[in-house]
């Protein structure tokens, strides 16, 4: 997740050693590849909707928190904070 999180918040800061360390874990290029795609993606995703104002449903911010597991979750919910909205999660 750090390297995911890096992506979304600072992506001109990803070095060679982030790419190493992941390798270091055993994942390949292919996987890392995946990661920076999924996670840039996620950041795109979250910028469009947050300039149209759109407002996902409390009980699929719950459903995808309870999926990805809490500290996920918050790495990847860049963008607009949803947890004012508490009433319809």
């Amino acid at each position: 997740m750090t390297l995911a999180e890096k992506v979304v918040r600072n992506a001109n800061q990803v070095t060679r050693g982030d790419i190493e360390t992941l390798q270091g874990h055993g994942f390949t290029e292919e996987q890392i590849l995946d990661i920076i795609l999924t996670a840039a993606s996620r950041s795109f995703f979250s910028t469009v909707t947050d300039a149209i104002g759109f407002q996902p449903a409390g009980a699929w911010l719950k459903q995808t928190e309870d999926t990805l597991g809490t500290d996920s979750f918050r790495v990847l919910m860049v963008g607009r904070s949803y947890e004012a909205d508490q009433s319809a999660r």
